[in-house]
């Protein structure tokens, strides 16, 4: 009678004990720091600049009629800032800039990282430091230092190049926008080789292997397995790189103190810096960032489509 009723309570299927309160609403609790700092931090500022963008401040006399009075303007902002001819032509210059500096960056990059992931490299970790180093400068710094290089009567380049002949003014109008893609070439190519080596470290060796087997070379690997295999971390290194070209400001802005070939609208980012601060004119400078992030926007849905349309295509 007790084994009977031993065996019975066993076989009762125990209830789950519901979640109470507390428990539902603990991942909410978790979140809500982020949400607020993402709230406050990110999604307010572009609030505040859509709405800033469709006013204007309108003055009396000269100018000198007081703070102004706030009107809505519609999309006259918008007009300005596409009838600006520098703002205009920062974008071609960046989209110029970027169809250079992106595909030599993520190419050396690249290479770099499928060196690395072979076994003919030695002391990896003093040369993948040693690459890495520059992204620890501040863009500031870096501009700096190859403001001094570029110097025609200072830079030991410049005057290593003049003894063998060749007179090269890295500052020249026709040469300064090249002269900035060097600097941040030297500046991120190291951090984008971290991330493509540490994406082929994490591929299975034993396909390695098997391509070993089958007599594939070094060569033949990289480009049929290591490279589609990482092509993901490759898209996104990509797409940040063209974020980051969209938004060049730093360099351009410090080179101006070395060179008067670099407008004060030299960028759109540089053109907003001066519609809002110089000009005073915070409404102009909102539409000018507004249209800036619409056009990052709409690359990155380019890119991300294009890579969606490669992959689908792939499988």
């Amino acid at each position: 009678m007790t084994t009977a009723t031993a065996t019975a309570v066993r076989r009762t299927p125990r209830r789950r004990p519901r979640a109470g309160g507390g428990q539902r609403r603990a991942p909410y609790l978790f979140l809500a720091p982020f949400l607020v700092l993402f709230a406050v931090f990110t999604m307010a500022p572009i609030v505040l600049a859509v709405y800033s963008s469709f006013f204007q401040t309108k003055r009396s006399g000269l100018g000198f009629g007081g703070e102004g009075e706030v009107v809505f303007a519609g999309l006259d902002n918008y007009v300005r800032a596409l009838s600006n001819d520098g703002f205009v032509a920062g974008f071609g210059r960046v989209l110029g800039y970027g169809v250079v500096q992106v595909p030599v960056m993520l190419g050396l990059a690249l290479v770099l990282a499928l060196l690395f992931d072979t076994a003919l490299v030695r002391w990896k970790p003093f040369f993948q430091l040693s690459v890495f180093m520059p992204y620890a400068v501040p863009s500031v710094v870096a501009a700096l230092i190859w403001g001094f290089l570029y110097q025609p009567r200072v830079s030991p380049i410049v005057e290593g190049l003049r003894s063998v002949g060749w007179d090269v003014s890295f500052l020249s109008p026709d040469v300064v926008l090249w002269s900035l893609a060097n600097v941040a070439v030297w500046s991120v190519t190291g951090v984008n080789m971290v991330i493509l080596f540490s994406a082929l470290q994490s591929v299975p060796r034993e396909i390695y292997e098997a391509a070993r087997i089958d007599g594939a070379s070094e060569l033949r690997t990289a480009l049929s397995i290591k490279i589609p295999m990482i092509m993901p971390s490759l898209t996104l290194t990509f797409l940040f790189s063209i974020i980051g070209t969209m938004q060049l400001f730093n360099e351009p802005m410090t080179m101006r103190a070395v060179t008067s070939n670099i407008s004060g609208d030299y960028t759109p980012n540089m053109a907003i810096f001066q519609a809002t601060t110089l000009g005073g004119d915070v409404n102009l400078g909102s539409a000018m960032a507004v249209v800036l992030g619409l056009v990052i926007f709409v690359l990155s849905l380019v890119v991300q489509g294009v890579s969606r349309r490669r992959n689908g295509a792939d499988r």
